[in-house]
C-alpha cells in the first residue's frame, strides 16, 4: 500500500490561540440513550464522519485541539464512554466489547452509516474491536498509541483489586484535583505533575487545556474499564480488520511501549506507521497541527485508492 504520509511532528503544542476556545460546545452537545443510560455526544461540522474515541482515564475534551480543525471539512463526533466524562455509569459490566458496542449504536442513532475511526489508547483497542465486529461502520481506522497488546494480561488481579480498594480514596483525590484544575493547571510545574504520565512535555501545554484534561479525568469508570483491558484478547483478531489502518505513536510513550506500534503494524494487514520522537501517549494533543495535517493526508489517500 503506497503512502506519502507526512512522518515530521513539527512543533510541539498548539502555537497559537487554538480555535475550540473560540467554541460554545453547548451548542454541539446531545445526550443520547444507550442500554439504558444517557451518553454524552458533541458533534459538530459537516462532511464524511469521523468519530473520536478516547482512552482510559479520559473524555472527549481529549480531541479539543482535533475536532475544530477537522469539522471544516468533516462531520465530527466525540462521545464520552460510559463511565466516564459526563457520560452515566453502564448499567451492564464495562468491556471492550460492549464499548465498541455502545460506539456503534451511538452512530446508528446519528444516522453515521461509516466513519473514520480514531482511538486513543484504550479508544484505539475500542476501535480495532469496531474494525473487527463492525465492519460495515469503520471506513478507516487510526490508533493512536492503542492499548490491547502489552495491557492484554498486563495487570495482575492484585493489583486490580488493589485499586478497587483505593476506588473511594482515588475518586476524593481527583475531585479535589477536577475542582481545582484551572487554579493548579496555571502552574507548569503543577502541569507537569499532573499530565507528566502522559506527554514528556506537559509544562508546554496550554493552562487551558491541561485544566480540561484533567477535569475529565477520575471517573468511576476507571478501575472495572481497567479490568476489561486486561482481559480482552484482541491480538489474534487484528488480521481480520481489512480498512485502511494509521498507527501514530510516541517515541517517548510511558504508558504503552512504542514496540506495540511495530507490533500492531506486523498484525494488520497493509497497515501504516508514523511514530514521533520527542512525543508521549497523546501525540493528537501534544503535536495537534502535524496530528491533524497527517490525519485529513491519510483520509484524502485512502479515500483515492481503488476499493481492494
Amino acid at each position: 500500500m503506497p503512502s506519502a504520509l507526512p512522518a515530521d511532528p513539527g512543533d510541539y503544542g498548539p502555537g497559537g490561540r487554538s480555535e475550540w476556545l473560540d467554541i460554545d460546545w453547548r451548542e454541539h452537545q446531545r445526550w443520547l440513550p444507550v442500554g439504558g443510560r444517557w451518553v454524552n455526544v458533541i458533534e459538530l461540522g459537516a462532511g464524511d464522519p469521523i468519530v473520536f474515541v478516547h482512552g482510559l482515564s479520559g473524555s472527549w475534551q481529549n480531541f479539543l485541539e482535533n475536532m475544530p480543525a477537522m469539522a471544516h471539512e468533516h462531520r465530527v463526533v466525540a462521545l464520552d464512554l460510559p463511565g466516564f466524562g459526563a457520560s452515566q455509569m453502564p448499567v451492564e459490566e464495562i468491556s471492550i466489547s460492549g464499548y465498541a458496542r455502545c460506539v456503534a449504536d451511538v452512530c446508528e442513532q446519528l444516522g453515521v452509516e461509516r466513519a473514520t475511526v480514531v482511538g486513543n489508547s484504550m479508544g484505539g483497542f475500542i476501535g480495532a474491536e469496531l474494525a473487527i465486529e463492525f465492519p460495515e461502520l469503520v471506513d478507516r481506522l487510526v490508533l493512536v498509541s492503542a492499548a490491547g497488546l502489552t495491557t492484554e494480561g498486563g495487570v495482575h488481579d492484585s493489583v486490580i483489586g488493589a485499586l478497587g480498594r483505593l476506588d473511594d480514596v482515588a475518586q476524593a483525590y481527583f475531585g479535589w484535583m477536577v475542582s481545582r484544575s484551572h487554579a493548579l493547571t496555571r502552574r507548569p510545574r503543577s502541569r507537569r505533575l499532573m499530565l507528566g504520565i502522559v506527554t514528556p512535555h506537559a509544562d508546554q501545554l496550554d493552562p487551558a487545556l491541561a485544566a480540561e484534561q484533567v477535569r475529565g479525568s477520575g471517573k468511576p469508570g476507571f478501575v472495572a474499564a481497567l479490568d476489561a483491558l486486561n482481559h480482552y484478547p484482541i491480538r489474534d483478531r487484528l488480521g481480520r480488520i481489512g480498512c485502511p489502518t494509521l498507527i501514530v505513536w510516541g517515541e517517548k510513550d510511558r504508558l504503552i511501549p512504542v514496540k506495540d506500534a511495530h507490533r500492531f503494524a506486523e498484525l494488520i494487514p497493509d497497515a501504516r506507521k508514523v511514530v514521533w520522537p520527542d512525543t508521549g501517549h497523546m501525540a493528537m494533543m501534544e503535536r495537534p497541527r502535524s496530528f491533524n495535517r497527517l490525519l485529513q493526508a491519510f483520509v484524502r489517500e485512502t479515500a483515492a485508492e481503488p476499493a481492494a
